[in-house]
């Protein structure tokens, strides 16, 4: 069965939500619409409710990559999608293209999950492969790392993402509301929601590792200079 067949599927099994996207269903005469959560009783009334109607995928990159505030989305895991639209679309691969520009491959990583088949990458085996400017992230520190992901890291720094990896196969992430949070930035169950999953660490990390890094090190020439 492929992707969007399974999408399918889970959408009749009572799935109506993955990350800040609200799922709908025969909404006037499309099989499927997507809209952003909070308007998702607009999308239902009439001419959906007055909501910016961006018929088929095409413009799901366009309004993924720019928040509600206007900046950047450098990660699309951020939890600052803006809202006034509605995207009805014509079949399950349109939905499936359609999520893999707003929430890229978390519909696979999702389905992988389920079935047994998702590969983690660790931490430090993501930190070793780093090279150039980046290589000097691999010496981040245990305590370095689990302070990172707790700074950077969950709902309270806008990535909506369920951190499945480890610093190492023997080193669990340190408990905290980032290594806690369920990947789904909203009350719903995961019965009603695919959540966001996040198999290694992503480049913002990483680049925060090189800064960290970078910061043991002086600070700890600065220590050995003074004694």
């Amino acid at each position: 069965m492929t992707t969007a067949l399974k999408l399918r599927e889970l959408l009749r099994n009572g799935i109506h939500r993955i990350g800040e996207l609200e799922l709908l269903s025969d909404v006037y005469g499309f099989p499927y619409a997507i809209c952003h959560m909070a308007d998702a009783e607009l999308a239902t009334e009439p001419a959906f409710g007055g909501l910016e109607v961006h018929e088929g995928p095409n413009d799901a990159r366009d309004l993924s990559t720019y928040g509600v505030d206007g900046t950047y989305r450098f990660t699309k895991g951020q939890v600052n999608l803006k809202r006034g639209w509605v995207m009805p679309l014509e079949t399950e691969d349109d939905l499936r293209i359609a999520l893999d520009q707003f929430y890229p491959a978390c519909v696979g990583l999702f389905l992988a999950q389920q079935g047994g088949t998702l590969e983690i990458e660790m931490l430090r085996d993501k930190l070793n492969r780093q090279t150039g400017m980046y290589r000097f992230a691999r010496s981040i520190s245990d305590a370095g790392a689990q302070k990172l992901v707790q700074e950077v890291c969950g709902p309270a720094h806008q990535c909506a993402k369920k951190i499945l990896w480890k610093l190492d196969p023997t080193t669990p992430l340190d408990d905290s509301e980032a290594s806690r949070f369920n990947g789904i930035p909203s009350d719903l169950t995961e019965a009603e929601s695919i959540p966001l999953l996040c198999r290694e660490a992503c480049n913002h990390f990483v680049a925060e590792c090189r800064k960290a890094a970078k910061a043991e090190f002086e600070a700890k020439a600065a220590a050995e200079k003074q004694a």
